[in-house]
């Protein structure tokens, strides 16, 4: 094994959780309102369900091989050539995401707090300390994540507490008022951002200590995570509206602009930010780790770490390539999203079970 650091159930869980917060925290009630409109909390319900589904699946194959990764059990199950051909498919998907991911906090940077700042040297500055989580490894991520939890889930509180007195229960009205296409396209752009991409944490499955508990820890980050999204989702709608959702791209950042307690308490949106600060830094720190692993298990390296400023050169200029424009993720990217992820996200876990359920 090229990670010889282990983690417990618990700290899989923070994990899961922070990466399916993400930099979904942020963008997805926007993306929800654009089609479900009202109905956009629906959306995440049915989304979130499906997700869980999901992740049944990806624990399924992971306790079929409980101490190997997705790479090491492609070649086991597909042979040596199918198998690594596969293997080099999905190392391009966490590495591709990373790039998205990066380029969602830039934009975000760029336009809302620091216009003046080339998106480059943000970019840069970010990934220096992304690049330092991978190559201390996956405790040292597992543990950082565990002692900022805590101050996660209090200003999510903070914000839920906060913005309550300006909730308008008729502007979720009307319920199913365009039918259910609308919220069934909403939900299936949910499911492909962010639940389709937990697949990434096959390649860390074997890290956890009990193989048994890390399927329990995987549903529990899941269920977390989404319960986050959707009542994140709920409260653009209900304060805003789902018009004003849908034209701002940051609606949970304009969210707590909008916290007004007594003429007193007033623009506290640094508590958004660095609760995405937060989450963001750990989807693009484990889909960076990911995508050196793998290809370093692809490779039969004995150490991963010698990829990791490559890799990160690799990042900044894909992170440069992906998107021209702000506009074009919001627009584009998310329509074609879904249906990219599930090649990795369905297609290959559902092949390798199928074949491994035929061998076996």
């Amino acid at each position: 094994m090229l990670e010889k650091g282990k983690i417990g159930g618990w700290q899989f869980t923070v994990l899961v959780f922070m990466f399916t917060t993400g930099s979904s925290l942020i963008l997805l009630p926007s993306m929800l309102a654009a089609e479900a409109k009202q109905d956009a909390w629906l959306a995440a319900i049915f989304g979130l369900v499906v997700g869980l589904l999901l992740v049944w699946l990806f624990q399924t194959l992971g306790k079929l091989y409980p101490d190997m990764t997705l790479v090491e059990y492609s070649e086991k199950i597909l042979g040596k050539w199918i198998g690594k051909a596969i293997s080099l498919l999905f190392f391009t998907f966490p590495l591709i995401l990373g790039a998205f991911v990066l380029r969602n906090m830039g934009d975000f940077m760029t336009t809302q707090v620091m216009p003046e700042t080339p998106i480059e040297a943000i970019h840069i500055i970010f990934l220096i300390i992304v690049l330092m989580g991978a190559r201390y490894g996956l405790e040292t991520l597992a543990r950082s994540g565990e002692i900022l939890f805590p101050c996660f889930i209090v200003l999510f509180l903070l914000l839920v507490i906060f913005i309550s007195p300006q909730i308008e229960l008729e502007k979720i009205q009307p319920i199913l008022g365009e039918g259910m296409k609308p919220v069934l396209h909403s939900t299936f752009l949910f499911i492909g951002f962010p639940f389709l991409e937990l697949v990434i944490f096959l390649m860390i499955f074997p890290y956890v200590n009990d193989p048994k508990e890390a399927g329990k820890a995987f549903f529990r980050g899941t269920l977390m995570g989404g319960v986050v999204l959707t009542l994140l989702t709920a409260l653009a709608i209900l304060v805003m509206g789902a018009d004003q959702t849908t034209r701002n791209l940051y609606p949970s950042y304009m969210l707590s602009q909008k916290i007004n307690i007594g003429d007193f308490l007033q623009r506290i949106e640094a508590i958004v930010a660095i609760m995405w600060f937060i989450s963001i830094f750990f989807k693009l720190t484990i889909c960076f780790y990911v995508s050196t692993l793998s290809l370093a298990q692809i490779l039969k390296l004995k150490e991963y770490r010698i990829l990791v400023f490559p890799l990160g050169m690799i990042l900044i200029v894909l992170s440069l390539v992906v998107s021209p424009n702000i506009v074009y993720i919001a627009t584009d990217v998310i329509n074609v999203w879904p249906s990219y992820a599930s090649a990795f996200g369905l297609f290959i876990p559902l092949l390798l079970l199928g074949i491994a359920g035929v061998r076996k």
